[in-house]
């Protein structure tokens, strides 16, 4: 038989007809002929594959698992302990560990951010970089103070996600609608006069609305506590210029708290 000749399967045994089969593959004849013939140039339909009940898979309420872990949360030990047992914010994975709080419980003036960056992600505490100590400067010229333990010139401190984006990068709603009812709690635990809102992401969490330049220095109400927003530290050490509306916002929140004008 020459090489490009097929053989004769007639009168053949196993061993000839299975080297005959084998020829015909080496010859590209890898499948058998159809009754019709098969357009190669149409693709083919994709076939879905039909899960089994053990393969579907229940999709998580997060809001609901979160808001469920803080109904037992009747101090900001037990809070914590709840942000710590909440596993379905995949930032959690990627940070080095939860940062929680700042400051004095029970301080009048509360100020929630928007996420840890870097050195809060190492250190474990909120605003502690350079825009935390452009912020702690900000508030001491107003007699307000992180250190202080007196709840009429106390700050606390947090932020709307307790753990670090990769690369620093703006929270996403999903994550920022996750940890809400953690926040929430969060403000009732602390009962504080005013909330400052720094940057428009903590406004978008606490007011639903962004636009820091068209919201800034205008009071609002948010978990039915007054709210200021203001520009994040970390975009006045971008936009010096800027620090004088920031100055101007202060003075509005020292006359609030009772300290004049």
């Amino acid at each position: 038989m020459s090489p490009g000749e097929a053989p004769n399967v007639r009168g053949m045994g196993y061993w000839e007809m299975r080297a005959a089969l084998e020829w015909q593959v080496s010859m590209g004849a890898d499948e058998a002929i159809l009754d019709a013939p098969v357009d190669r140039t149409v693709q083919p339909e994709p076939v879905a594959a039909t899960p089994t009940e053990a393969e579907v898979v229940p999709k998580v309420d997060a809001v609901a698992v979160a808001a469920d872990l803080t109904k037992g949360a009747d101090s900001l030990e037990a809070l914590r302990a709840a942000m710590e047992a909440f596993d379905l914010c995949e930032l959690k994975l990627g940070a080095k560990q939860l940062v929680f709080a700042d400051g004095q419980p029970g301080a009048r003036v509360m100020i929630v951010g928007e996420a840890p960056g870097r050195d809060e992600d190492l250190q474990g505490k909120p605003f502690v970089g350079r825009a935390g100590q452009l912020l702690d400067l900000m508030f001491g010229h107003i007699g307000l103070s992180r250190e202080t333990p007196d709840r009429e010139t106390a700050l606390y401190i947090t932020n709307v996600l307790p753990w670090r984006p990769p690369q620093n990068r703006d929270p996403k709603p999903d994550e920022m609608a996750m940890m809400l009812p953690f926040l929430k709690r969060h403000v009732e635990l602390i009962g504080p006069d005013v909330i400052v809102a720094m940057g428009n992401h903590a406004c978008q969490a606490l007011l639903g609305r962004r636009g820091i330049t068209r919201l800034r220095g205008t009071w609002s109400e948010a978990m039915g506590v007054p709210v200021l927003p203001m520009f994040h530290p970390a975009y006045l050490l971008r936009t010096p210029e800027a620090k004088r509306e920031a100055w101007a916002d202060l003075l509005a929140l020292k006359a609030r708290l009772g300290g004049g004008g």
